[in-house]
């Protein structure tokens, strides 16, 4: 994606540090941040510098890469890379890609036989985990743009209104996106397209990164309160929903950010289709069941505080009393009845164990 004119991606290689866009600071100001040490990685991803969970997991894969070029001895590489991971995997428990990712790392560093090929194999793998998910991206915009197109079709031409929820952009990912990922695509075939974006509390992903996003590339939007997505979709105003995914289980339940499910619901209630955009690098193949999966909770001054720009300056302002205590559950679980389909790499398919195993039947058997 391009800003102020020039193409950058969310996270890439620099010699032998690792630069990410800084998204707390956006979008008032574009910070570049370098990051060295594995530790560093580690903040970055529990702090969100770095979010969504294609990028969580690329990032972890390259805070591997980044303990095990500065881990000293050949016969300590391994260790370094094992304790990186533990270390890395604890930052954001939800979002399956970020151990999927990190695992690849060490995997790649345990099968090397020395501590040259160690340290190549570990700053490979985790290079071809940032094409990856470029390439799966890319992917699901050529998937899901034609329901987009159809939609657009059927309306004689007039702009089709998307609903999308929190931030499954590019920001998101490496490049192009999740739920923007046909949204953008369709949009650049000449397709007339308006997107209703949530403001995504507690944390404004939806007001701060997708709005940028989207004004960025020139698509239509509007942002809205999390709450007036129902009344819209009662009013008709909305003619597909679009989100992403942190974890998808190999039955279709969909973790995504919170307010997920409730955009579902409404959706079913009001006849509006569903869908989820789902690398496959965000299935768990391990677990079924949705209310099986960890749920994040984060600190109470995310809820508490809302970030803002004041005459230039970026501030905090406190918004209930002071002694209010709050709760930050950053995850819900949408179940795969709710979901109209999963827009994947390989097409779409039902939200379902048989829909998602047509899709990729070997992993059939670890199902």
């Amino acid at each position: 994606m391009h800003v102020n004119g020039h193409p950058y991606r969310t996270i890439w290689w620099n010699d032998d540090i690792v630069r990410i866009i800084d998204q707390r600071m956006l979008p008032h100001e574009f910070v570049i941040e370098d990051i060295v040490t594995a530790e560093q990685m580690a903040t970055a991803i529990r702090d969100m510098h770095v979010r969504g969970a294609p990028l969580v997991g690329v990032a972890g894969g390259c805070g591997v890469a980044l303990a095990v070029a500065r881990g000293g001895s050949d016969g300590r590489i391994d260790k370094v890379a094992d304790d990186a991971a533990v270390m890395l995997k604890s930052t954001r428990p939800t979002a399956v890609n970020l151990a999927w990712a990190v695992d690849q790392v060490v995997a790649s560093v345990h099968e090397s036989r020395d501590g040259g090929a160690k340290l190549r194999a570990a700053r490979t793998t985790s290079e071809r985990l940032i094409e990856d998910e470029v390439r799966r991206s890319a992917r699901l915009g050529e998937v899901g743009a034609p329901l987009i197109e159809k939609i657009g079709a059927e309306k004689g031409g007039e702009p089709v209104n998307i609903l999308t929820h929190c931030n499954a952009g590019w920001l998101a990912t490496v490049d192009i996106g999740l739920a923007t990922a046909p949204i953008y695509t369709a949009f650049d075939r000449g397709v007339l397209i308006h997107v209703w974006v949530d403001e995504t509390r507690p944390r404004n992903q939806g007001a701060r990164l997708t709005a940028w996003e989207l004004g960025g590339h020139g698509v239509p939007h509007t942002v809205i309160a999390d709450n007036l997505a129902g009344h819209l979709m009662q009013r008709g105003d909305v003619d597909v929903v679009i989100v992403g995914t942190d974890r998808t289980t190999w039955r279709g339940d969909v973790v995504n950010k919170v307010g997920t499910y409730q955009k579902a619901l409404a959706a079913l209630d009001n006849g509006v289709p569903f869908y989820v955009a789902v690398p496959s690098s965000s299935i768990d193949w391990t677990t079924g069941d949705g209310r099986d999966v960890p749920i994040e909770s984060r600190g109470a001054d995310e809820v508490r505080f809302v970030r803002g720009t004041s005459n230039g300056a970026t501030i905090d302002v406190l918004v209930p009393p002071a002694d209010s205590p709050a709760a930050n559950y950053a995850f819900d679980v949408t179940p795969s009845r709710l979901v109209t389909g999963l827009i994947t790499e390989r097409g779409i398919c039902a939200a379902s164990e048989s829909g998602i195993a047509e899709l990729f039947p070997e992993m059939r058997q670890t199902a």
